[in-house]
C-alpha cells in the first residue's frame, strides 16, 4: 500500500475507536449538566467536577506520553486508555454519591491521558513526511463524527423518553465497548522502538523541554499562547443563546458546526501536506478571529449558522494539523512524549482561558470577552508569520 496517497488499516482501526469512544462521550454532553443538578450538585460543584476532571487528563497526558517512549510500547497504552473511558459511563449512571461521581468522571478523563500520546505516535508512525497531515486530518474527520452521531443519538432518545437521563449512561456503553473490541485490533507493529532515555516521575515529561529541538520549543510557545486565549466552546454557545436562539436551536448549531469540523479535517490535512501545514493552520487562526469578532454583531439563526461554518472549518485546520506538525519535528521515539508534552500544556491553558474569559464576560460583558480573544489571536498570528523559521514548515533534525 502507498502510504502517501492512502489510509492504513492501523490508521482506519484508530479511527474508528476514536469515533466510537467519542459517540459515546458526546452522548452524554448535551445532558450532563442537567443530570448532575438533578442529583443535587450545584453549579459550583460541577465547576470543580470538570476541572479536576480536565486536569487530571492534561497533566497525564504527558506522563503517559513519556511512559510509553520510555516503554517503547503504545498498543498497550491506547487499549487500557480507550477501557477506563468506556468503564467509566455505566459508573456515572450507577452511584450518585459526589465522591463517586468525582470519581467515575476523573476515571474518563485518565484514560484520555493515558491514550493520548500514544495513540498520536502511532499515527505518526503510520504516515510518511509527505502526509502527516492527510493522516491526522483523517483521523480527526472520524473522531468528530462521533460528535456528530453522539447528541443526535442523544436528542432520539430524550425525545422519546423525556428526563430519563440514567439509562442514557448505560446506552453510551455500547459504543465503549465496541471500542474496546476495536483496540484490541492495534498492535505495536514494528515491535519494541528504541527507547527514549529518562526518569519516569510524574512530571519527568518537564524534562522534554531542554532537550527538544529548538522548533519543538517555538511552536509550542505559539500554540500555547493561541490556547490561553482559546476558552471553552460553550461561551459561543451560550452568546448564540443570549441572542435570542432557543435551546433546541443551540444544540442543533452545535450539531452542524461537528459536521463541519468532521468534513473539513480531512481535506485541510491534505491541504496541508501541500500547502504547508503552517498555512492552513494559520488560515484556521484568522477564521477563529473573525469568528469571535463577529459573534458581537450577530444576531438570528441564519448569522449563527454561517459563523458556526466557519468555526468548523476553523476547527479542522488547527487541530489535527498542529499535532502533524509536532511529529514532523520531533524524533519518533519521542513523539508521544512531545505530544503529551502539548497537550498537557494545552488543557490547563484550555482552562485558564475559560477561567479569564468568563471573568471579563461577569465584569463587562459578552462582547468585550469574545472581542479580547479575537484581538489576542491576531498578535498569535503576528508570531507565527514573524519568525521566519516557521516558513521552512520542515522536519526539524
Amino acid at each position: 500500500m502507498n502510504r502517501l496517497t492512502n489510509i492504513t488499516k492501523t490508521v482506519w482501526v484508530l479511527s474508528l475507536v476514536s469515533l466510537f469512544t467519542d459517540t459515546a462521550s458526546e452522548m452524554l454532553y448535551p445532558v450532563m449538566p442537567v443530570y448532575l443538578k438533578s442529583i443535587g450538585f450545584s453549579v459550583i460543584y460541577i465547576g470543580l467536577l470538570e476541572g479536576i476532571a480536565e486536569a487530571t487528563a492534561g497533566l497525564s497526558k504527558g506522563y503517559f506520553g513519556k511512559r510509553s517512549d520510555q516503554s517503547g510500547r503504545r498498543a498497550p497504552f491506547v487499549q487500557a486508555g480507550y477501557a477506563l473511558s468506556a468503564l467509566s459511563k455505566p459508573l456515572l449512571g450507577l452511584f450518585t454519591a459526589p465522591v463517586w461521581i468525582f470519581g467515575a468522571r476523573t476515571l474518563d478523563r485518565l484514560g484520555k491521558g493515558i491514550r493520548t500520546g500514544a495513540r498520536d505516535a502511532i499515527l505518526s508512525d503510520q504516515a510518511l513526511e509527505g502526509n502527516k497531515g492527510r493522516i491526522f486530518g483523517f483521523h480527526r474527520s472520524m473522531d468528530t463524527l462521533g460528535a456528530v452521531l453522539g447528541p443526535s443519538l442523544a436528542l432520539v432518545y430524550l425525545y422519546f423518553f423525556p428526563g430519563r437521563y440514567r439509562q442514557l449512561f448505560f446506552i453510551a456503553f455500547l459504543p465503549g465497548v465496541l471500542a474496546v473490541l476495536a483496540s484490541l485490533l492495534i498492535k505495536d507493529s514494528r515491535g519494541p522502538l528504541t527507547k527514549a532515555p529518562g526518569t519516569a516521575g510524574f512530571f519527568s515529561f518537564l524534562a522534554y523541554l531542554q532537550s527538544s529541538p529548538p522548533a519543538y520549543r517555538r511552536l509550542l510557545i505559539g500554540l500555547l499562547a493561541f490556547a490561553l486565549v482559546n476558552s471553552s466552546d460553550v461561551f459561543l454557545l451560550l452568546r448564540a443563546r443570549q441572542s435570542g436562539l432557543s435551546d433546541l436551536m443551540v444544540i442543533e448549531i452545535y450539531i452542524f458546526y461537528n459536521i463541519i469540523y468532521a468534513l473539513s479535517s480531512f481535506p485541510l490535512g491534505i491541504l496541508g501536506d501541500r500547502a504547508g501545514l503552517r498555512t492552513v493552520f494559520l488560515l484556521g487562526l484568522s477564521l477563529f478571529a473573525l469568528v469571535y469578532a463577529a459573534m458581537t454583531l450577530v444576531h438570528g439563526l441564519t448569522g449563527f449558522a454561517v459563523l458556526f461554518l466557519l468555526y468548523g472549518i476553523y476547527a479542522g485546520a488547527t487541530d489535527g494539523i498542529s499535532k502533524a506538525w509536532i511529529s514532523r519535528i520531533s524524533a519518533p521515539e519521542e513523539t508521544a512524549t512531545a505530544i503529551g508534552t502539548y497537550t498537557a500544556f494545552q488543557s490547563i491553558a484550555a482552562l485558564l482561558a475559560s477561567f479569564f474569559t468568563g471573568l471579563v464576560w461577569y465584569r463587562f460583558g459578552s462582547g468585550a470577552a469574545l472581542m479580547m480573544s479575537a484581538c489576542l489571536t491576531l498578535l498569535v498570528i503576528v508570531y507565527f508569520l514573524a519568525d521566519p523559521s516557521f516558513q521552512a514548515d520542515r522536519r526539524a533534525r
